[in-house]
């Protein structure tokens, strides 16, 4: 289901890619189209100089192409065709330049935006008198009619308040998403202390009086009962893992959480508890996303934990590999588990399948056929973000 959910997920991002690709295709070569049509209309022949004018014509509107992945250099581009096919004896509108106008702008280039016009409504009358057409007056009207001053201002403009809309609406979004951590963590500190109110203190005399029973009978000579015992380390376990709990409820948020720079410092210190571990990186390192970030420690920490506590392993391998749309966790170790002996459900592999499926992962744990244990998690990575 998680692979699923994954391949859905790239496939959408090429279709969105793919189709803005065919609408820059579509526009480039409408403008093409457009500016061809009109240097036709003054009827001129296609040799010499009208042969370099129409090929003019035509780069300036195919550039548009790549308008979105380089926005500045289709600008610069769009702009010196305007001008050479002036100088060509051509005084076709430059549409192509003010759709480079508005795509800069759009993109925040507007210094950029604004040097390249200031440069090519200079170089205009320039052309029109290249082409010893017209004195310098005449030349003036024909660069004006070329690239109007309105026009202009008007792609510029138009492309500025896109992207002050688009800013407006990701600073929203990013409003209410802080928003929702800021509830969630104070969500998450009223659920620490009610678990430290409500069962510490059952916890810890539990765990005490366990204890002391069991110290009683030894010091007596008395045989323990084995229930006693299980009191006795149940409570032992319940403590850890309360303390373990409320030390992640109330994490501080202003230090960065724990992620995947950290696997390196978690190994070792599995290691050091007798425990031989390795750390395998495979792949090209990638940004991820931070909740992709702390899940795949988490789980890394969770499998070593349990590891340590349950597997009866002497060895475990950890390996991270980096992939085309997601990150791929797997820990191994040679403990006693079997295919014959399937895990029994705990809270910390429950809470490791909720952590991935929250992400739209897939998590797998199961014995393995030439014994001990695998934990493999596929962690999602949205390109988009």
């Amino acid at each position: 289901m998680g692979s699923a959910r994954v391949g859905v997920r790239d496939a959408l991002v090429a279709v969105r890619g793919a189709r803005g690709g065919v609408r820059d295709a579509l526009v480039a070569a409408g403008v093409a189209a457009v500016l061809v049509a009109a240097g036709l209309s003054e009827h001129r022949s296609p040799s010499g100089s009208g042969l370099v004018g129409y090929v003019l014509l035509v780069a300036g509107g195919l550039a548009l192409v790549a308008r979105r992945r380089a926005p500045v250099a289709v600008l610069a581009v769009t702009g010196l065709c305007a001008v050479g096919y002036q100088a060509a004896g051509f005084t076709v509108f430059a549409t192509a330049y003010l759709v480079a106008v508005y795509s800069a702008m759009r993109s925040g280039h507007r210094v950029a935006t604004a040097v390249t016009s200031l440069l090519v409504l200079v170089s205009l009358p320039v052309a029109v008198m290249v082409s010893g057409r017209d004195d310098v007056s005449e030349a003036l009207v024909q660069a004006r009619d070329v690239l109007e001053l309105a026009w202009l201002i008007a792609a510029a403009a138009a492309g500025e308040a896109l992207r002050q809309a688009e800013r407006r609406a990701d600073e929203a979004e990013r409003t209410r998403e802080e928003s929702a951590l800021r509830r969630a963590d104070e969500e998450r500190l009223h659920i620490a202390r009610e678990l430290h109110d409500s069962l510490t203190h059952q916890i810890s005399v539990i765990k005490v009086q366990a204890e002391a029973a069991v110290h009683v009978a030894h010091k007596r000579g008395e045989p323990v009962p084995e229930a006693l015992l299980a009191i006795r380390d149940a409570g032992r376990e319940a403590a850890r893992e309360l303390r373990a709990t409320l030390e992640a409820l109330r994490e501080d948020d202003r230090s960065p959480p724990p992620g995947l720079d950290h696997l390196p410092g978690l190994v070792r210190r599995a290691g050091a508890s007798g425990l031989h571990a390795s750390l395998t990186i495979e792949g090209e390192r990638t940004e991820v996303p931070a909740a992709v970030d702390r899940t795949a420690y988490r789980i890394v920490q969770e499998s070593l934990t349990n590891i340590a506590r349950h597997a009866g392993a002497g060895a475990a391998s950890v390996r991270v590999t980096y992939g085309p749309g997601a990150v791929v966790i797997k820990v191994d170790d040679d403990g006693t588990a079997t295919p014959q002996s399937p895990p029994t459900p705990g809270v910390g592999l429950l809470g490791m399948r909720e952590r991935v499926t929250a992400l739209g992962g897939e998590l797998r744990a199961e014995p393995r056929r030439e014994g001990g244990f695998t934990v493999r998690a596929e962690l999602p990575v949205d390109r988009t973000s």
